[in-house]
């Protein structure tokens, strides 16, 4: 499952033009009944309605249009009823002019905006492409499923990440929350990811490949050629993750947890955490050196999912502040696979925050589909 993309594309024509029925109807409505109503009764004002309502969803040609069709209304009222010239309806002609040409601004910095969120969503989406590329569905014996969730609606990626790595023994993942938010935490989530990518297949065993991660997230926290606006609140900058390292011929994962929620593990209908009895700090708070990291592992058979987040879904909140219970939702879905299972917890995370996250979230289902030393 793919990260979420909303459409790079205006909203459809069809749908602004079956709207136009609106403010025309708008203008007939008043037309009559001025032309009809006594004397002293003039519902010419009310015609500004119409190009207002029109600039609200149409460009500026169109609400100009419609202030035209106004103007044109407002004449035919006044022939009727007295004469355009007169006091009265001379001042509500000017008043719909004004009213028209201000509203029609209006529609072209709207059309304007729309464009500009348009491009920046293309942006976004090619950044994403970039920075956070979609899991394969299938490596080696292992079947992986992945969701991202962005805070942010327009920036569609923030500091959340995930990626795998193939090697000749197995596969590698990492799953990981930078602190922080904005362009800062999507160019840390952008170092980290591109360090595992390039050292995941090199390194060989998973602590040496963490003690890379900390010395390459440590040095660019300490770039000194960072403004010092930025570089203050860079000091308190970190990264969660956890490492996974899931061999090809044993029905075993190799896992380091670097101040990040411990992952389930789906057996059996039954959910287990995978927790680790010496988690190491999160990566830039150790320096170049880093503690002496140490991988826990664990049974994982075929059949088993492993299910890695970050705290985005965990600390999703309902309306009376209790937060997501992962854990027994999971329970609930322990026989499903990877993607009907990221499925129902997509949908169910979003009913619980009621639509909205505070924070970006992940999740990756990972389930072993092969025997160990079964045909990749």
């Amino acid at each position: 499952m793919a990260p979420a993309r909303p459409s790079r594309r205006l909203p459809s024509l069809e749908p602004r033009r079956a709207l136009l029925a609106v403010p025309i109807l708008l203008i007939v409505l008043v037309t009559v009944v001025d032309i009809l109503a006594p004397s002293r009764v003039h519902l010419g004002p009310f015609l500004v309605a119409a190009p207002a309502v029109t600039a609200s969803f149409a460009g500026p040609r169109t609400t100009a249009f419609m202030g035209a069709l106004a103007v044109l209304a407002q004449l035919t009222v006044a022939s009727i009823r007295t004469s355009a010239v007169d006091l009265n309806h001379s001042f509500q002609l000017i008043t719909l002019v004004l009213m028209s040409a201000f509203v029609t601004s209006f529609a072209a910095r709207r059309e304007r905006h729309e464009r500009e969120v348009s491009r920046l969503r293309t942006v976004a989406t090619a950044a994403q492409e970039v920075v956070l590329k979609p899991l394969p569905h299938r490596i080696g014996p292992l079947r992986i499923a992945s969701v991202y969730l962005a805070a942010e609606f327009e920036a569609q990626i923030g500091g959340d990440l995930y990626a795998a790595a193939r090697t000749e023994r197995g596969t590698r993942f990492i799953v990981g929350d930078v602190r922080g938010k904005g362009l800062a935490a999507v160019g840390d989530a952008a170092l980290l990811l591109g360090a595992f990518r390039g050292a995941a297949h090199q390194q060989a065993d998973l602590p040496m490949l963490v003690a890379f991660l900390e010395g390459t997230v440590a040095s660019d926290l300490d770039d000194p050629t960072a403004v010092d606006a930025e570089a203050e609140d860079r000091g308190e900058a970190f990264i969660t993750a956890v490492l996974l390292d899931v061999p090809d011929d044993e029905p075993v994962l190799h896992l380091i947890s670097c101040g990040h929620p411990p992952p389930l593990l789906l057996r059996g209908g039954r959910v287990g955490t995978l927790d680790t009895t010496r988690p190491a700090p999160p990566l830039g708070l150790t320096g170049f050196t880093g503690p002496d990291y140490r991988a826990a592992t664990f049974t994982f058979e075929r059949g088993d999912i492993a299910l890695l987040y970050t705290d985005g879904v965990i600390e999703a909140r309902d309306e009376h502040g209790t937060f997501y219970p992962l854990e027994e939702r999971a329970a609930h879905l322990a026989d499903k696979d990877p993607d009907a299972l990221l499925s129902h917890l997509r949908k169910d995370l979003l009913r619980h925050a009621g639509g909205h996250l505070g924070d970006d979230a992940a999740l990756v289902a990972i389930t072993r589909v092969d025997p160990c030393g079964g045909d990749a």
